[in-house]
Formats: C-alpha cells, structure tokens, sequence
C-alpha cells in the first residue's frame, strides 16, 4: 500500500526529511472532517460553532494520550524494555483507549463552558461515526490492524504492512499457523481480510443512520447510546476476521469482552433516554 505518502525536503527546519504518513494523514483528515461537521450542526442548533474546535482539540488530545496509554498498558513487557520507544513511538494507537481518553477531556470541555451534556453528546455522535470510518483508511495504507489470511476474492496482501503479511511475519507477530495451501498458493506473501475497509463500510453506514435520526423526539443523549451500541456491535462483528494475539478469553479477544460491555451500557442508555416528548429534539435546549 502506500505507508509513506512523500517525505519532507531535508532543508525544512525541524522537520527537514520527516516522512508523512498515510496513517498521519487520515488521522488529521478524521479529526477535520469530525470537526466540520460538528461545527454545522453546532452552528444549526444555535451554539457558537467555533465551540467545535475546541472538543476537536480535547478530542486529539484525549485521544493520542488514551491510545497510547491503552497500548503502553496492554504490552507492559514492552514498557519495560524499552520505555522511551514504547511511549513515543508512532505506532500503538488502540480505539478503546483513545475513545475513553478522548470522552474524559471533551466532557471536561462541555462541562468548562457549561454546554448541554446530552445535546453535544448527540451532535458529536454522526461525527464519531465518519470520523472513525476516515482513520481506518490511514489503517488500510499503512498496512495495520488487518484481518486472518484468507483465499477469497476480498483477501488483500500487504507486503510493506506492520507488519507485513508474510509467513515469517505472521507466525511470530501473532502466533498463527498458516495453512500449507495458502502458501502453496500465494507463497511468503500471504492475503489477509481487508479488515480495515470492513470498518470502513459499517462504520460509514453507522453514520448514515445517526446523520438520519439526529433530529428525533427521545431525550438528551439518546443518539449517543445508540452511537455507541452500534459501534460496539460493529467491533464485535470484526474481531472474528481480525489477527490479533490478544484472545485471552477463549475464542474473544479483549476488544470483544469490553465491546460486549459497552453494548449493554449503551442498550441501557437508550432505554432510559426513550420517551418520546422530551426536550432534546436536535434543537438547543
């Protein structure tokens, strides 16, 4: 794929041969593309809608610092032999804990400038939606966070992945044995489910559906649980085809255990925000 979009002219102060990123990218692309939206639908309610920029940035922020500490804890060992690198290196960027990183400090935000919890928490929810579909493309590029090897038609291989989808990669990264006939077939390089671009697609039809009931007659905050719901659900689903070296609960990796938690938190949130009449109709309060 394409890792590494161009690299900067070694006569840039700084930052003179930086490599940009197609992760980088696409991360900057989500966040702006969140942020616009956020702000219409700010600016349509009757809130300043520059207020949207400063949850983007508490969004960034929150979110780096959850994905990585999220990573950091979950691969101590790495921690400990190297702290410098596991801490500061680019890669090691995990949803959950940019999620939870990111929520803590828009709500910090909300509260500061005594905005509506459960009307912002509902006009950021379609933006959340896009804006994760957008990152898993810089996913997709780059070659990260894909699927088990695979001989049908969707399998992509990825040659300059991280790491990449050989064999050798394979087995010791994440501790698969790959089947003979696959690599009859294909040889060292090996497809895999395009993971990625699934997410892509149900995360993209996610937001469809939230942009469609964003006005609706249920109470604050009732988008966001089902916001919430659904991209729980939709990670569930994926984990099956995901390779991942995390399946510390028999067939579920952790990112299932705590998606299954999720889900019944955001069920129980859209039970309890489901009255028809309340104030909360897409409209300021």
């Amino acid at each position: 794929m394409y890792p590494i979009f161009f690299t900067l002219p070694s006569w840039l102060p700084f930052m003179g041969g930086a490599p940009i990123t197609s992760f980088g990218v696409f991360m900057f692309l989500s966040f702006l593309t969140g942020g616009m939206l956020l702000r219409a639908e700010m600016e349509r309610t009757g809130h300043e809608p520059d207020r949207a920029w400063d949850l983007v940035f508490m969004a960034v922020l929150g979110g780096v610092i959850g994905a990585k500490a999220y990573y950091v804890l979950l691969n101590y060992e790495s921690l400990f032999a190297d702290p410098v690198s596991a801490i500061f290196s680019r890669g090691g960027m995990v949803w959950y804990g940019g999620f939870a990183g990111a929520l803590l400090l828009i709500v910090f935000e909300i509260k500061r400038r005594a905005l509506p919890l459960g009307q912002m928490a509902d006009l950021c929810s379609p933006t959340l939606a896009i804006g994760y579909a957008v990152g898993r493309m810089g996913c997709f590029l780059v070659g990260d966070d894909y699927g088990r090897p695979t001989d049908a038609w969707v399998g992509i291989a990825f040659p300059n992945g991280t790491p990449a989808t050989n064999v050798e990669s394979l087995e010791r990264s994440f501790g698969i044995q790959i089947d003979p006939a696959l690599i009859e077939r294909f040889g060292q390089v090996i497809p895999v489910h395009p993971t990625q671009l699934y997410e892509i697609g149900m995360a993209s039809l996610i937001f469809l559906v939230l942009w469609r009931l964003r006005v609706h007659q249920h109470r604050a905050g009732w988008l966001f649980w089902l916001c919430l719901t659904l991209l729980s659900v939709e990670r569930f689903l994926v984990e099956f085809v995901r390779v991942k070296d995390d399946r510390f609960f028999g067939p579920l990796t952790l990112a299932q255990v705590i998606a299954i938690a999720l889900v019944l938190v955001g069920l129980l949130g859209v039970q309890r925000t489901w009255s028809a009449g309340g104030k909360n109709k897409g409209e300021k309060a």
